[in-house]
């Protein structure tokens, strides 16, 4: 394991972006257990400084592919999602009404509804892309057909690292043609 965690995020988004080009019509799916990171069990531990520097990474690469956030909550909001008002009315997606906070929703979609400039929270979306730090089952969350994606950098602390694209449905039969 090398780098600080900020540096390991930006590895893994920087590999996730090579393998599927990551821009301002997509949007990304983050779910982040902060306690996996920093070697504890899954909400054992929640810590704002992780959740702050694997914001801030992500941060930056959105603003430089323009890409769109979405943050999973822990399974004491079912899994809801925070993310920009903008993102949540660019998508059609119906605002739920709570806030999350470290002990139910997690440390890192709690921070990332403190930081972002306008949050809401949904209860799902259909994302282009996720990743997962820390094993927290992200996939509800994604478009119909999730093609993984394996990454150089496979942990950010000690939490273990699964990313996904998606496709198109492939539809039809043997005389079929797909682009």
């Amino acid at each position: 394991m090398t780098g600080t965690i900020y540096e390991q995020t930006k590895q893994v988004v920087q590999s996730l972006i090579q393998a599927f080009s990551l821009h301002e019509k997509h949007l990304l799916v983050i779910g982040v257990s902060t306690s996996e990171v920093i070697g504890k069990q899954i909400g054992m531990g929640g810590s704002d400084q992780v959740a702050a520097e694997i914001f801030s990474a992500l941060r930056e690469l959105q603003e430089e592919h323009g890409f769109q956030l979405a943050f999973q909550c822990c399974e004491h909001l079912n899994r809801a999602l925070v993310m920009e008002r903008s993102t949540q009315e660019r998508y059609h997606y119906p605002e739920v009404s709570v806030i999350p906070v470290p002990n139910a929703g997690g440390a890192m979609a709690s921070y990332a509804f403190h930081h972002f400039q306008d949050s809401v929270l949904v209860e799902t979306i259909q994302a282009d892309a996720a990743i997962d730090i820390g094993d927290t089952f992200i996939g509800m969350h994604l478009k119909p057909v999730a093609v993984p994606i394996r990454p150089a950098q496979r942990h950010i602390g000690e939490a273990h690292v699964t990313m996904a694209i998606t496709r198109p449905k492939l539809i039809g039969g043997a005389r079929a043609t797909y682009v």
